[in-house]
């Protein structure tokens, strides 16, 4: 029994045997880039700018990508010492920038955790909020406060890392230190357009349970669609292949590019429940 989640039984034979073939996340991760219309994309966000409320690109992706898992539920699926497990949230982690007075510039990782009852207004407003508390040189996140505990002690890190993954592989690992981990998340994003800089395929991580690393490069002209006028998006994907089918990924990804050719699809909750009060769509303070 993990505090994360619940193993998936019953499945083919041939299914339960590829996380024994390739028992490394590195062993069996697949990549691919999607692009993403940025006209599209901008347009939407300048409708609501115009209407009072901001979001932004990753915001925007964010939302598009939790709603079609929500019909695809298999891409919140990880493995864990051979076992496949149906995650029994969603969260996404990323990566912030925080400047010191110095010049030097640090990294902190964050993490979000969505429901079925978000839409993009709630989840951007979410995004802003755990930034907001964490971008400033003097402001830390438990994970932060961890991490420099941990290397205070001479030697300690490399145990404290070794027992959690052994932990971890077997189950045992509390779900305080889960809820600390930024590796332990259902999508890792990073937004490099947000740097001016290209797309990558980033690895998963082998520790901890990210299945889906997505990045965010800066825009490019239409080369494959043949438009030059017009810009794309760039994503690189990297997706553990022993989380589902290539049929299964596809069968997402249509769901996800839909969703973001209409993104007025994001716009109520995503289980159907009641919709937003419209000033329930802007963080106090932002317009």
């Amino acid at each position: 029994m993990r505090p994360d989640g619940t193993r998936v039984k019953d499945l083919p034979p041939l299914v339960a045997a590829i996380p024994y073939i390739m028992p490394k996340r590195y062993d069996a991760w697949n990549s691919i880039t999607e692009n993403v219309d940025e006209e599209a994309v901008k347009a939407y966000i300048r409708h609501w700018r115009r209407e009072g409320v901001r979001l932004n690109h990753m915001s925007v992706i964010i939302a598009a990508y939790y709603r079609a898992v929500l019909d695809n539920p298999k891409l919140n699926y990880f493995v864990m010492n051979g076992k496949i497990y149906r995650r029994n949230h969603f969260c996404v982690s990323f990566v912030i920038l925080k400047k010191r007075s110095d010049g030097v510039v640090n990294e902190t990782a964050l993490k979000v955790y969505l429901e079925p009852s978000d839409d993009i207004f709630s989840i951007d407003r979410k995004i802003r909020e755990v930034i907001a508390a964490n971008q400033h040189e003097h402001q830390s996140n438990s994970t932060d406060k961890f991490a420099r505990f941990m290397f205070s002690v001479p030697g300690l890190p490399k145990f404290v890392v070794w027992l959690a993954y052994h932990l971890d592989k077997h189950g045992l690992l509390p779900r305080k230190i889960i809820d600390l981990s930024p590796f332990h998340t259902s999508m890792f994003i990073t937004n490099l357009a947000s740097i001016k800089t290209s797309y990558i395929h980033h690895h998963c991580y082998e520790f901890g349970t990210t299945s889906v690393f997505v990045c965010m490069g800066k825009p490019v002209p239409d080369y494959m669609g043949g438009d030059l006028t017009r810009k794309v998006m760039p994503i690189g994907v990297v997706m553990d292949e022993r989380i589902c089918t290539g049929y299964e990924y596809a069968a997402f990804y249509s769901d996800f590019k839909g969703y973001l050719r209409d993104l007025s699809q994001l716009e109520t909750p995503f289980d159907g429940s009641r919709p937003q009060k419209e000033e329930e769509r802007t963080p106090a303070g932002v317009s």
